[in-house]
């Protein structure tokens, strides 16, 4: 790609209603409602947000219930980190069957109305990379610009911490029992 080619990036604010589970999603719009993922479909974490098979990613957040501002920007490259904005950054790989996702803060008695279609992902189905920024972690608070999410075609690598500061971070890294 040469240099006068410029990136091409779409990024959304919301707010995202989550009620009574500290937790967003990010789900495919062909696969969110999908029960049989196979048993075999990938399972990772990394801290702050987990990937459950193929389509369903899980961002958590610093407080239980109520209306989250939460950015989404979907770029056709790797947009940079904002290292020196925020205090816990983490990496994952995602894999999207239809190419379109959105983000919802509860999957019980669901409500389109509270679903936010986010911009189709530019290369169409495929492996992306989630950068997950966030920052208020330790105050429990969900102030604008607090949680901030990239998303951007990469092949499958590594999950990745960039960075971490806060105290809930690291309560997030103890295994599962």
């Amino acid at each position: 790609m040469s240099r006068d080619e410029s990136s091409v990036v779409h990024t959304k604010r919301m707010d995202v209603e989550v009620e009574d589970c500290g937790q967003v999603y990010l789900l495919d719009r062909g696969d969110y409602e999908a029960t049989d993922r196979p048993d075999d479909s990938p399972t990772h974490s990394v801290g702050l947000m987990k990937v459950e098979g193929r389509g369903v990613a899980i961002l958590d957040i610093a407080t239980q219930w109520g209306m989250i501002p939460f950015t989404v920007t979907v770029a056709d490259r790797d947009p940079g980190a904002d290292l020196d904005g925020y205090e816990d950054i983490v990496e994952i790989s995602f894999e999207s069957p239809s190419g379109e996702v959105f983000l919802v803060g509860w999957l019980m008695d669901w409500d389109d109305e509270k679903a936010h279609s986010l911009a189709p992902l530019l290369s169409g189905p495929g492996t992306y990379r989630l950068r997950y920024h966030v920052r208020g972690m330790d105050e429990e608070r969900c102030s604008v610009d607090d949680h901030y999410l990239q998303i951007w075609p990469a092949p499958q690598h590594d999950s990745v911490v960039l960075k971490t500061m806060s105290e809930t971070f690291h309560h997030f890294l103890k295994p599962e029992a």
